[in-house]
């Protein structure tokens, strides 16, 4: 059985956290910014309109992205106009390429656009997950045993 990159979406990078400063955004910023997170790249025509805003705030709210450097605004043309291509500033201490690790073995899954879940590579990084992190049994309870729990007889 092939598993297939549509299955992974690895295609955007993996945060591992949204190092936003939320008093630092306005609400129509923190949902713009996640619909470039989530997209990947987004032309700025068809940013106003998936945010249900006007161009004018659009344009704001991308320009005001841009000055915090959480997006990057390039020149494009789109559908035959001019506009802004805008992508995510992805800074390193965003990454958690601990996601793709199992120990020291990088996952299969990176750089391949199908994986056999059958192969031995897929088999020993998943192996390496099992152990790396195992799993400690809740401490059993100590069930006296008979002696103890024997009464003494009566004189």
């Amino acid at each position: 059985m092939a598993i297939g990159r549509s299955h992974l979406n690895r295609s955007r990078p993996a945060y591992s956290s949204m190092s936003v400063d939320k008093e630092d955004l306005s609400e129509d910023e923190e949902r713009a910014l996640e619909l470039v997170r989530e997209q990947g790249k987004i032309y700025q025509s068809e940013f106003w309109k998936a945010l249900d805003v006007s161009s004018r705030k659009g344009s704001r709210i991308a320009k005001k992205l841009e000055e915090k450097e959480y997006v990057d605004r390039e020149d494009a043309v789109y559908g035959g106009n001019t506009t802004y291509l805008i992508t995510p500033v992805i800074k390193d201490e965003e990454l958690d390429f601990a996601l793709l690790m199992a120990g020291d073995m990088l996952s299969p899954f990176v750089g391949e656009e199908e994986v056999d879940a059958r192969g031995d590579a897929f088999s020993q990084w998943i192996m390496n997950l099992v152990y790396e992190d195992p799993v400690v049994p809740e401490e059993e309870t100590e069930t006296p045993s008979e002696e103890e729990t024997e009464t003494p007889p009566e004189e």
